[in-house]
This record gives structure tokens, C-alpha cells and sequence, in this order.
């Protein structure tokens, strides 16, 4: 399973729907985020088996979202666990980084 596009209209019904899910919010126009993409892609490969979802959301497409949970630079990552946020993590990183800091939230 690749990652899902999340929208404003979206968003809240992925996060209710899903046990685990990790929100990247993006831009096209932001190296890190573009760095970013096929670790999460990779991810959302190796952690399906364990309930992790992963859905991307463009904040120039979709402001709304990313505004009501106070994002202000990109990429950050938004962690739920059973609708609930759990956890968050501001800037590009590594796979392993990212694998530890679900790990430890959920």
C-alpha cells in the first residue's frame, strides 16, 4: 500500500478511520519534503502489517488542516493513535529516526 492523499475534507475521516496513521504535511516546492517522500513511501510499505497508514497532505492545496494544528514549517509529521495525536516531529530526517519516533508514540 503506497501513502494516501490527505485533504481539509479528508483529513478527520482518515484519522477516525485508521488505527495508526502518520500525516506528512508538504509542498512541492520544499527540498526536504521531496527528500522525505520515498522513506515515507518506503514506510508505508514495511509498516503496513502493523496498522501504520500514511497519508500526505499539500499544504498549498489544503490550508486548512495544517493551520487548525498549527504547522508552521515543513515537512512535520503528525503521529495518531486511535484519532488521537500523539505525536509530532518537525523537519526531514532518516528512516530510522522516523521508524524510532513511531515506535516510541504509538
Amino acid at each position: 500500500m503506497a501513502t494516501i492523499k490527505s485533504t481539509d475534507e479528508t483529513f478527520d475521516t482518515i484519522v477516525k478511520e485508521n488505527k495508526i496513521v502518520l500525516t506528512d504535511f508538504w509542498a512541492s516546492w520544499c527540498g526536504p519534503c521531496v527528500t522525505l517522500a520515498p522513506i515515507l513511501e518506503q514506510l508505508s510499505d514495511e509498516l503496513k502489517d502493523k496498522g501504520l497508514v500514511i497519508a500526505k497532505h499539500n499544504i498549498d492545496n489544503e490550508p486548512n488542516t495544517p493551520t487548525k494544528y498549527g504547522v508552521r514549517g515543513i515537512p512535520t509529521m503528525l503521529l495518531f493513535k486511535n484519532g488521537e495525536l500523539k505525536a509530532t516531529k518537525v523537519g526531514a530526517t532518516t528512516k530510522s529516526n522516523i521508524v524510532s519516533w513511531i515506535k516510541k508514540n504509538i
